[in-house]
């Protein structure tokens, strides 16, 4: 099979014995449109697209963009080599064992190390350094526990495996919950939010309100409002998916009442490098707007959001991605499209192969062209994502 998100959709579809009219039909889109996607032509514009096309193939959108995906490729191995060691590690967590090999200091030595390296969006370098920390947090306390939970949940989250991510969020929640901090439990609760899959955004939108409510009574506490405007966000982010417009520009405005009273973090990256303030609103307003299909509002706003003032790569990569998508499906030319995807996969190579709806974006890229000459420049992009453009 093409590997690309429309050669799976043809390839359920044929299981399923369903034309593509009736495939068509059933996801409430139009038989062109399965076609030119089937064929490579058109990327997936929307997640919320992806799970309509999903829920009518009976399959899950993780089917769809074929995550995990193949442990062999070379981006994708360091972590799937290490993903069985740091599923052992969270097995063990739930069954209450513990054998630590670090002191207390050694561990917040670690996790502060493990901290850097997501800033830097190094998430290949943190997988193998998980399942010794795991164990190591698991035996320190509470929020240690929670704090390197809440990064396996992150990097599991990246390379697709959602169901680990989801394992090793509810871990941090529940640590967090036997801890004191309401700030970790919030952290903890945002990124079970982010780990659900894309099916159950209705879902994350209901928890995202429910712990919004929960968070409002240590509002005062300024690590809480960090936390508060980031679950805004997601919130905001969900409710599009799930077709709520209203709601997730309601979420957005909360959002950004936070941001403008705290400002941009003064270090670049705000408490537990989360970088909340009115630049990363800025940035999750392109990503909404890209979501629910306005592609000319992302590249208006484009031009004025600067994330220059967070020092944290995956916002930088976020602004690029967004905005070479939007070029992408926007009916206009590749050529913008292509500079903003090279911008991002150059600030960070692997996370950016990882990310199936851009490289989809670079899939339809490359069909189109290949009705012309495909530039260099997008024969290289596409061959570092494995992707055949001759």
């Amino acid at each position: 099979m093409e590997d690309h998100i429309g050669a799976r959709i043809g390839y359920w579809r044929k299981r399923r014995g369903l034309t593509q009219a009736v495939l068509a039909g059933l996801a409430g889109v139009s038989q062109p449109f399965v076609s030119q996607v089937e064929a490579g032509q058109k990327g997936i514009e929307r997640r919320s697209t992806l799970v309509a096309i999903a829920g009518a193939l009976q399959v899950s959108v993780a089917d769809l963009l074929g995550q995990p995906g193949d442990p062999t490729d070379p981006a994708k191995a360091g972590v799937a080599r290490v993903v069985p060691a740091i599923r052992l590690a969270l097995i063990e967590i739930e069954e209450g064992e513990r054998a630590p090999s670090r002191d207390v200091e050694q561990v917040a030595t670690a996790i502060e190390h493990m901290t850097e390296l997501r800033s830097r969006s190094d998430y290949a370098g943190m997988a193998p350094l998980l399942p010794a920390l795991l164990a190591d947090a698991a035996a320190a306390g509470p929020v240690q526990l929670t704090q390197v939970a809440y990064q396996a949940s992150s990097v599991l989250r990246r390379f697709g495996y959602r169901d680990l991510a989801l394992t090793a969020a509810r871990i941090a929640v529940d640590a967090a919950g036997d801890g004191d901090e309401q700030a970790w439990l919030g952290a903890a609760r945002f990124a079970h939010l982010l780990a659900l899959p894309y099916e159950a955004a209705g879902t994350a939108a209901r928890v995202a309100n429910r712990t919004i409510a929960e968070l409002q009574h240590d509002a005062a506490d300024e690590k809480v409002r960090q936390v508060l405007g980031q679950v805004h966000m997601t919130a905001s982010l969900a409710a599009a998916v799930a077709g709520r417009h209203d709601d997730a520009r309601e979420h957005l405005r909360a959002a950004e009442d936070e941001a403008t009273s705290l400002g941009d973090p003064g270090d670049g990256y705000g408490w537990n490098r989360m970088g909340f303030g009115p630049t990363n609103v800025g940035l999750w307003k392109m990503a909404v707007a890209t979501e629910s299909g306005d592609y000319g509002r992302v590249i208006d706003m484009a031009g004025h959001v600067d994330p220059g003032p967070l020092r944290i790569v995956d916002r930088h990569q976020s602004y690029w991605i967004d905005l070479g998508r939007a070029y992408a499906h926007s009916g206009k030319t590749d050529r913008e499209a292509l500079t903003a995807f090279v911008r991002a996969e150059r600030i960070a190579p692997v996370p950016f192969s990882a990310n199936p709806l851009a490289r989809d974006a670079v899939v339809a890229m490359v069909h189109r062209a290949r009705r012309r000459a495909v530039p260099d420049q997008l024969r290289i992009l596409a061959r570092r994502l494995g992707v055949e453009a001759a």
